[in-house]
């Protein structure tokens, strides 16, 4: 991955200096030992709002709702629908 763009961030001296002794102890860079760490704790907040888990009663049930549609579509859903509709530029 290619380096393109500077990130500056602001700390006190205490912050700075800690950050500075675990980049020593992990023989990195202190860029090196923020980017990444910061990386990881920026995946992992991602991934909690972007995701989720069900256990396996819960996806089966989720699988079989999916493959059977309602008969009719329900009042909400094709007002949401419309709405989406109004809004949706598709050209």
């Amino acid at each position: 991955m290619t380096k393109g763009r500077r990130l500056k961030i602001r700390c006190d001296e205490q912050t700075r200096a800690l950050l500075v002794r675990a980049a020593d102890h992990a023989r990195v860079t202190l860029s090196e030992l923020v980017s990444s760490r910061a990386v990881e704790a920026a995946e992992q907040v991602v991934q909690e709002h972007e995701s989720i888990t069900l256990q396996q009663a819960a996806f089966t049930a989720f699988l079989t709702a999916l493959d059977t549609p309602a008969a009719e579509p329900s009042p909400a859903l094709l007002k949401a629908a419309e709405r989406n509709a109004s809004g949706v530029d598709e050209g």
